[in-house]
């Protein structure tokens, strides 16, 4: 039987813009969902005009101050915000643009959905592109990223679901989800990423393994410049499976920045759009709830012919490697094809027995895990979004929510998420609320710290234990 699949994409997503000669583009969403249309991948998915995620939903990982500043600011009123700039670490790489609040709302409310949707066994894969961005922390963006969609969704899976297996792919270490769940064992976090030569964001060596109740599940596999289809799945096949098997995850979440391409124009791997692909592919064999999101990627025209591939992958569709032709096919010459050569000059520093020691050491960590970590039955909180209704869906009106009205009985196992019983913290801002006595413990550090100390102290801190 066939994958049930939702499929999540606002129309005006892609319209939003960070300016001039900034390297990320959020019209490569419509440049994907372009492809999407015109292979006839919709047909076999759901799809949904997203909810738009409300401060509250933020607030749920996000500092209130930091989100009410995301609201508030403009291009116009930006000079009257100097001070809040430098705090929330907007500027440059994150700047204010028009309609930056809306933005986040969009793609956060279209991850924290797939998210509602898994919980309530909607569907069994759920698919949002313009989400995944990892960078983002508790009290200020990084990255281009503004807000961290993966955590709040994760929350939210959390409420369901005892273990939540968080996946990134992306060339970038993924440090805002790893921080946000660095104490807990109930996120297991696993990042493949470039690492070395002070590069964004300077953290995710194999030093960095958790702490505390979550130390041996968080998980890097830190990598050189230039490495290949064959090196990559040597590495990340063993690992995930290893991974799976001893953490026994009820769902994935799987972030898919597209950076980690040959020819992107901020990376140096030498994946193909089959190789980045064959990732995506080994972890739907698992059939376990899966969450697919987006994430870095900045040549565009590649970002969307991988994304538009996976999401065949996803469906169990093949298609064609002669692209159809769209409003964007200019886009994509000169040759017009699903996978063109994005093979790079970069050599593959990536030794045989550099991987061979990095796969030791990862399998080393996992044997000190202790299997399938189990939580007690509660009352979970009342979702988002509510699913609870009785009507037919009329299987031609598949374009918003509102016209999803599938009646779901809902059958859950999680915990109570609330600031007495769920583990949570950020790194960088170090919040922690502990379930031990139902007492909260508040540890506060400054707001800002640079990448490089940060991934000192953390190396210093498992030295000590």
């Amino acid at each position: 039987m066939n994958n049930r699949t939702s499929y999540f994409y606002d129309p005006d997503v892609g319209n939003f813009h960070y300016g001039a000669g900034h390297p990320m583009k959020p019209h490569r969403l419509s440049l994907t969902h372009s492809l999407v249309l015109h292979y006839g991948l919709y047909k076999k998915m759901m799809v949904f005009k997203p909810y738009k995620a409300s401060q509250h939903d933020m607030c749920r990982f996000h500092s209130e101050d930091y989100i009410d500043f995301l609201q508030k600011v403009s291009p116009n009123n930006m000079q009257g915000f100097t001070k809040s700039l430098n705090t929330f670490n907007v500027g440059d790489d994150c700047p204010v643009f028009p309609g930056l609040f809306e933005f986040c709302s969009r793609y956060t409310g279209a991850s924290l959905q797939g998210a509602t949707q898994l919980n309530h066994k909607i569907c069994d894969i759920a698919i949002n592109w313009a989400g995944g961005l990892h960078h983002a922390k508790k009290f200020e963006a990084s990255g281009f990223c503004y807000v961290n969609d993966i955590v709040i969704s994760i929350l939210e899976l959390l409420k369901y679901h005892p273990r939540v297996l968080y996946i990134d792919i992306d060339i970038h270490h993924g440090d805002g989800v790893q921080e946000a769940f660095y104490l807990t064992d109930r996120v297991m976090t696993v990042s493949f990423h470039k690492y070395g030569n002070y590069f964004f964001p300077g953290t995710g060596d194999m030093y960095e393994v958790g702490a505390e109740s979550g130390r041996y599940y968080c998980l890097n596999v830190p990598l050189r410049d230039g490495i290949d289809d064959q090196s990559y799945r040597q590495l990340f096949q063993p690992v995930i499976k290893q991974v799976v098997d001893f953490y026994q995850p009820t769902c994935i979440v799987l972030q898919c920045g597209a950076d980690s391409l040959g020819c992107d124009r901020l990376g140096c791997f030498n994946l193909s759009i089959r190789g980045h692909g064959d990732c995506v592919e080994f972890v739907k064999s698992f059939k376990i709830p899966l969450l697919v999101l987006g994430g870095g990627g900045y040549t565009v025209r590649n970002v969307a012919r991988c994304w538009t591939f996976e999401t065949s992958l996803l469906l169990d569709e093949s298609i064609s490697d002669e692209l159809p032709y769209s409003e964007y096919f200019e886009y994509f010459a000169p040759d017009f094809t699903l996978h063109p050569d994005v093979s790079t000059r970069i050599e593959n520093q990536n030794s045989r027995p550099y991987l061979e020691q990095i796969r030791q050491t990862v399998f080393e960590n996992l044997k000190m895990l202790n299997h399938a970590p189990s939580v007690q039955i509660h009352d979970v909180p009342s979702d988002v979004l509510s699913y609870e209704r009785t009507d037919e869906p009329d299987p031609d009106e598949r374009g918003g929510e509102e016209n999803y009205t599938r009646s779901v009985r809902l059958q859950h196992v999680g915990l109570k998420i609330d600031s007495s019983a769920f583990i949570f913290c950020s790194q960088a801002s170090l919040v922690c609320l502990s379930q031990a006595g139902g007492s909260q413990r508040v540890l506060r550090r400054r707001p800002r710290q640079r990448q490089r100390e940060r991934c000192g102290n953390l190396k210093r801190e498992n030295e000590r234990t």
